[in-house]
């Protein structure tokens, strides 16, 4: 067993978090607090004017508001700004959902407000909400653009923003504790190769040897845990397909950011007064496979599609690029199994084994550590079935971690594994490939 050690320098700067903003301009949290309730409640009862902007009515009651109060211009200026972001903005989150490091911001309550950032879960002291009302009032704010509401009848909204990002809410009675906000935000960019390299997710052989699977049409199954990084990786992937090929995308929400000449993006779509039935991803890939596709990418198998992609993949669609959800290559083989079976057509489990055996080839896991960074952990081929008709994996590359280091930095090597994958013959057959330094 060959190993990789110091194959690459990667310098990883400690994420650092600085906690700006809200309180280094107003100081006193709480003659903050007591004035922000003063001023909202003020432009509660108060109505706007005819001949009156909003600029103008927003400085009027703040005014009145602070009326006895000896306030500097930055903290009145202070004042002014959270006040139109109650109006006009996301209220207290609406610093965090500008801010493009900041990947997740979790509301627990009034004054426990979570982000993560660069893989790590940070309490953000420097925002909070006035009462349980306020909470609710800004996940109305986020959800009102999407036409969705929250209330008795409707305690939970699970739904994407028009800015890409997944909102989670709940209130009681479902949430004991108050009102709840999770929001996963929409990475403007992308991370591509070079950035997994740089960051340490991969090595460079690993790289070189997905890139050439991908050109030479290999069928590749992502898997991974959740915010693990797997939209992210089949992302990079698909990056690596040739410009000249058609490739058609099925999502649950567009997120995939391909920079090639001819894509077509298909996105699946919930019931509405305007669709009669919700179109499922079932629904797209029927549809996609007579789009004469050269490169299906699937973003996430969950249901009965997946049933007709091995279907797909047994009678001439190559180089597919899908993800699913598990926690290991053998786990996602199985929920395989489980999600073909859903498709109504009663067949031998023997069967459906024998089209994912006949479908997928490489399986890629990346995990997040709990360091929080992300390591592609696995890299392996399904190579055969055995006569018990089990699934017989070979591991290629691998992260094997030994340890924690007193920084709680995980400790470990990745390995190149003395095996030399059937795949490899395919992609010798490409003139332009060459992982002879890797395999021979």
């Amino acid at each position: 067993m060959k190993k990789f050690r110091d194959v690459f320098e990667v310098n990883e700067k400690e994420a650092v978090y600085k906690n700006i903003a809200d309180y280094d301009a107003f100081p006193n949290k709480v003659l903050l607090d007591e004035l922000r309730i003063k001023i909202i409640e003020n432009l509660i009862d108060n109505k706007l004017e005819d001949d009156e902007t909003l600029k103008d009515y927003i400085y009027k009651q703040i005014s009145e508001s602070i009326e006895g109060y000896d306030l500097s211009n930055t903290e009145r200026n202070y004042l002014y700004n959270l006040t139109m972001n109650e109006i006009s903005a996301y209220g207290p989150l609406t610093d965090l959902m500008d801010d493009d490091d900041i990947t997740e911001i979790m509301v627990n309550g009034e004054n426990e407000v979570y982000v993560e950032i660069n893989g790590k879960l940070i309490k953000d002291e420097t925002v909070s909400f006035i009462n349980a009302d306020h909470i609710v009032r800004t996940i109305e704010q986020l959800i009102r653009p999407i036409g969705k509401v929250i209330d008795r009848e409707h305690p939970m909204i699970d739904a994407r923003l028009k800015n890409g990002a997944r909102i989670n809410a709940m209130i009681p009675p479902l949430s004991k504790k108050g009102p709840i906000i999770t929001i996963r935000k929409l990475k403007k960019e992308m991370d591509d190769i070079e950035d997994l390299l740089r960051t340490g997710t991969l090595t460079p052989y690993m790289a070189r040897f997905l890139e050439a699977c991908v050109q030479a049409k290999i069928n590749i199954l992502v898997v991974g845990g959740n915010n693990s990084g797997r939209t992210t990786l089949l992302n990079v992937l698909a990056n690596f397909i040739n410009d000249d090929e058609r490739i058609i995308t099925l999502e649950e929400a567009s997120e995939l950011k391909l920079d090639k000449k001819h894509v077509v993006s298909l996105e699946t779509a919930l019931q509405n007064n305007v669709l009669e039935n919700k179109i499922t991803m079932h629904d797209l890939l029927l549809n996609a496979l007579n789009m004469r596709p050269d490169r299906l990418i699937v973003s996430e198998l969950t249901g009965s599609e997946v049933f007709n992609l091995l279907q797909a993949m047994n009678t001439g669609n190559e180089g597919v690029l899908t993800s699913i959800y598990a926690n290991s290559p053998s786990d996602a083989l199985n929920r395989l199994i489980t999600l073909a079976g859903m498709n109504g057509t009663e067949l031998n489990e023997n069967v459906i084994k024998e089209y994912i055996n006949g479908s997928i080839e490489i399986i890629v896991q990346i995990k997040k550590l709990s360091d929080g960074r992300r390591k592609i952990t696995n890299i392996s081929e399904l190579e055969k079935m055995d006569k018990n008709h089990e699934f017989v994996l070979k591991d290629i590359f691998a992260f094997n971690q030994k340890g924690l280091a007193p920084n709680g930095e995980v400790v470990g090597e990745f390995v190149l594994y003395d095996y030399v994958p059937k795949v490899y013959k395919r992609i010798k057959q490409h003139d332009n490939i060459d992982l002879k330094d890797i395999f021979e």
